[in-house]
């Protein structure tokens, strides 16, 4: 090989560890602001940071003398999809793959550069994948605390307009459930509730399917007492997705707890066609919650605008509602009156048990 062409190579070797050296760091840049600034974390920022640092330490004066950006043709070339993001959550997954297919090619071709330099990315690629998933748990554990009002769906004609109707109003956590449909209608309308739900905002959960959380990339499941162990489904969805658990009792809520669940339902407070043929559990139960729940807990069983200020009254601070919202007959409103009614109690303010009459 001749000496221009070595100078050739070497120099394009430079150019891509210097691209590839910018565009790590910028990645990594984007998620930190938002650990810093939209999660308040401080153990993540600075994981971002320490890695920018990392990373600034093998840029040196060499490769960056090798930068020819107005030789470069891939200054020219863009996709659409580039150009938009939906999302935070989408936001962020497009730069952490950035950033993880950037220290891949560092690791590469650092090999014909500085091996060392190569080893060190490999590990940093693999500090990427771990601070994803923590990303990710952390973003949804974080909603899930803020998350006052609960909507399990139930069969409709009209589910995606009450649901939309609901996100409307302020709606933050949704569930599909459904059990007499087939798994292929299961499926379309889980995945087209997922896409509305993110759009909006909000998390999505699917009650009992692993599988079809999974399929559909839900942030989470529910499960019920008589479905798969918590750490079935822990080992099936990872550290990054929501599980629930359904319970009746102080024991189911302490296993429940001490299985890992990130929240519970606790229920149902009055008799409901929802379960039916299932005992009330009361308002002694909600009662036992408030005192040794250690996770987000729900109230649940035929709570509706008439008596959700009693259910508050006994300790509930978080309420999920079925029939409330998809039989009401303008869900946004009716949305909104649960959640200012939630608002109040978590301020503080006296909440007096008598019922109302109207919204």
């Amino acid at each position: 090989m001749s000496d221009t062409n070595s100078w050739s190579s070497k120099n394009a070797v430079y150019r891509i560890l210097d691209a590839n050296l910018d565009r790590a760091r910028e990645g990594l840049r984007i998620i930190e602001e938002w650990c810093r600034f939209g999660l308040n974390t401080s153990q993540m920022t600075l994981e971002c940071k320490q890695m920018r640092q990392e990373l600034a330490a093998w840029h040196s004066w060499e490769l960056r003398q090798a930068r020819d950006t107005p030789g470069d043709t891939g200054t020219e070339l863009s996709h659409p999809q580039e150009e938009e993001r939906t999302d935070i959550e989408s936001l962020l997954q497009a730069n952490l793959c950035r950033t993880e297919e950037a220290l891949r090619v560092l690791e590469e071709y650092s090999k014909l550069y500085n091996p060392k330099m190569g080893m060190a990315c490999k590990q940093l690629r693999y500090r990427v994948y771990t601070l994803e998933s923590h990303l990710l748990a952390y973003q949804r554990h974080k909603q899930l605390q803020g998350a006052l009002l609960y909507l399990v769906t139930s069969p409709s004609e009209h589910l995606f307009e009450v649901v939309e109707a609901a996100l409307q109003g302020g709606l933050s956590l949704v569930q599909y459930r459904d059990k007499g449909a087939d798994d292929a209608t299961r499926f379309d309308r889980a995945q087209k509730l997922c896409q509305l739900c993110h759009h909006y905002g909000a998390l999505f959960i699917v009650n009992d399917r692993v599988d079809l959380a999974i399929a559909v990339d839900a942030d989470g499941v529910h499960l019920g007492q008589q479905d798969v162990p918590i750490a079935f489904a822990r080992d099936a969805l990872g550290s990054q997705r929501l599980i629930g658990r359904s319970t009746t009792n102080r024991d189911e809520m302490e296993r429940a707890i001490a299985e890992g669940a990130d929240y519970i339902g606790v229920g149902p407070v009055y008799e409901t066609p929802t379960k039916a043929g299932k005992p009330a559990a009361g308002l002694d139960y909600v009662r036992q919650a408030a005192t040794r729940a250690s996770i987000p807990w729900f109230a649940i069983g035929g709570i509706d605008p008439q008596n959700v200020r009693d259910v508050l009254a006994v300790g509930a601070e978080r309420i999920a509602v079925v029939r409330g919202i998809m039989e009401a007959e303008q869900p946004t409103l009716v949305t909104q009156y649960f959640l200012s009614q939630l608002s109040k109690k978590q301020q503080g303010s006296h909440l007096p048990g008598s019922s109302v009459s109207h919204v």
